[in-house]
C-alpha cells in the first residue's frame, strides 16, 4: 500500500509539528517484539500477576452494585478522594481536604499531561530529571514549553544541585521531578530534596512530582517534596494505584495540591478523559486502607526479585546499577562489547529470547544513555529465573 499523503493543497503534515519527534512509544514496539518472538518481556513495566484478590472482588462488587457504572463525579468519587487524603496523612503526615485538594485522574499519565498543559504556556522552561519517562517530553512539547534536562549520570545517578541552580533562568516555570526515579531507581535523599526545595522557593517555581513508586523503596525512604517547608503551596504531587497494587490496567491516578492548583489541573483534565475507571475507583479506595503488612510484603517480594535479576545480569556480563527503588534495574552493555542500546535491545529477542528497553530513548543527551538498558523485575520469580538462564548465553 502506498504511504498516506496529504490531500491536494494540504502540504502541512497531519501530525502537530510539536509531536513530530514522537512516534510509536518504545514500550509498544518492544512489547510487540516480545509477543512476535515469544520472548520474556522484561521491557514494559507491568506485573505478570494481579494484585490482592480482595481488591479485585471489591471492583466486582462495585460493578454489580451499580457503583461507578455511569459517569462518576469529575473530581473522583468521594470515597476515593477521602481515602487518598487519609493515605497522605497516614504515610506522609500531609493533610489535604478531599473536597478541594484531591483530583482523581486516568492514571498518573493523565495527571502528568493535565498538570503540564494547565501550568505551562509556550516558551516556559521546564527542568526535568534526565533520563525522563517518555510522556514527560511529549506533554511538555504539547504545551509548547521547552524541556531543560538535569542529567543523572552513571554510576550513582544523583542530581547535581549546582547544575540545577545554573539551569534556572527567568523563563523557568516549573521543575518536574520523579522519585523514586524511573528508569534509574534513584531515590532522592532528604538533603537533595531540601536543596531542590530551597531553589524552588527562592525562584518562586512550581513543582510537579511523580511519586508513583512511593511504596517501592528498598534502600532509604521516600520523602514527598510537598512535606518540606515552603513546598506544599507550590507542589502538585502525583501518584497512582497501578504500581502499588498491581492493577495497571485500571488506570486510577490522582493529584494532591492546593485548591488553586487542583482547580487549574481539573480545568484541563475535564477536556481529556472527563472521567474514567468508575467502579475501579471504589476498589482503589479500599486498597488504600490495606494494612502495613501489605506494603512490607510488597517491598520484600520486589527486593528479592531485584536481587535475583541484578545478580543474574551481573553474571551474564552486564555492569549493574542496583536500584534503590521502583521495579526496574539499569545496566550498561559496554562490558559485553556493545555500544548501541537500541540495536542491542532489538537483537536481544533473537539472541536469547528476552526483551528489555534501551534507556537512550529517555535522554535528550543520547550519549549519556547510549549503552544503558532497563529491565523490569515485577515478574514471577520463575519467569525471572528463566530470563537469567537465557541471558547466560551472552556471557
Amino acid at each position: 500500500m502506498a504511504p498516506m499523503s496529504a490531500p491536494a493543497g494540504h502540504d502541512r503534515p497531519f501530525l502537530n509539528r510539536r509531536l513530530a519527534a514522537f512516534g510509536t512509544t518504545i514500550f509498544a514496539e518492544m512489547s510487540a517484539l516480545a509477543a512476535r518472538t515469544g520472548s520474556i518481556n522484561l521491557g514494559q513495566g507491568f506485573p505478570d500477576t494481579d494484585g490482592p484478590a480482595e481488591i479485585a472482588e471489591a471492583a466486582s462488587r462495585a460493578v454489580l452494585a451499580g457503583l461507578g457504572n455511569q459517569y462518576p463525579p469529575g473530581t473522583g468519587v468521594p470515597e476515593l478522594r477521602t481515602a487518598i487524603a487519609a493515605h497522605q496523612q497516614r504515610f506522609h503526615g500531609l493533610s489535604y481536604d478531599p473536597d478541594t485538594e484531591v483530583l482523581v485522574t486516568a492514571g498518573a499519565t493523565e495527571a502528568i499531561a493535565a498538570a503540564l498543559l494547565a501550568l505551562l504556556e509556550p516558551g516556559d522552561e521546564v527542568i526535568a530529571l534526565e533520563p525522563f519517562y517518555d510522556s514527560y517530553a511529549a506533554c511538555i512539547a504539547m504545551a509548547g514549553a521547552v524541556r531543560v534536562p538535569l542529567t543523572l549520570r552513571a554510576p550513582d545517578f544523583r542530581p547535581d544541585l549546582d547544575a540545577l541552580r545554573d539551569a534556572i533562568t527567568p523563563r523557568t516555570r516549573l521543575l518536574l521531578l520523579n522519585t523514586p526515579h524511573n528508569p534509574t531507581g534513584t531515590v532522592l535523599t532528604p538533603a537533595e530534596l531540601a536543596g531542590i526545595a530551597e531553589l524552588a522557593v527562592r525562584h518562586d517555581l512550581l513543582v510537579i512530582t511523580d511519586e508513583v513508586y512511593e511504596h517501592l523503596v528498598f534502600e532509604g525512604s521516600h520523602t514527598p517534596l510537598a512535606s518540606l517547608p515552603g513546598m506544599r503551596e507550590r507542589t502538585v504531587t502525583i501518584s497512582s494505584a497501578g504500581k502499588t497494587y498491581s492493577f495497571t490496567g485500571w488506570k486510577v491516578g490522582w493529584i494532591t495540591s492546593t485548591p488553586e492548583l487542583v482547580t487549574a489541573v481539573r480545568s484541563v483534565k475535564q477536556f481529556l478523559t472527563y472521567v474514567s475507571s468508575g467502579p475501579f475507583q471504589y476498589a482503589v479506595a479500599e486498597a488504600l486502607s490495606l494494612p502495613d503488612s501489605y506494603y512490607e510484603g510488597l517491598r520484600a517480594d520486589l527486593a528479592a526479585k531485584r536481587d535475583l535479576l541484578s545478580d543474574g545480569l551481573a553474571a551474564a556480563g552486564f555492569q549493574v546499577y542496583r536500584p534503590q527503588g521502583t521495579y526496574f534495574v539499569t545496566t550498561d552493555i559496554a562490558p559485553l562489547g556493545e555500544s548501541d542500546g537500541i540495536a542491542f535491545c532489538r537483537a536481544l529477542p533473537e539472541r536469547c529470547g528476552v526483551v528489555a528497553i534501551p534507556n537512550q530513548v529517555f535522554y535528550d543527551d543520547k550519549s549519556a544513555g547510549a549503552t544503558q538498558v532497563r529491565w523490569a523485575f515485577c515478574k514471577k520469580t520463575e519467569v525471572l529465573r528463566e530470563a537469567v538462564d537465557r541471558l547466560r548465553r551472552l556471557a
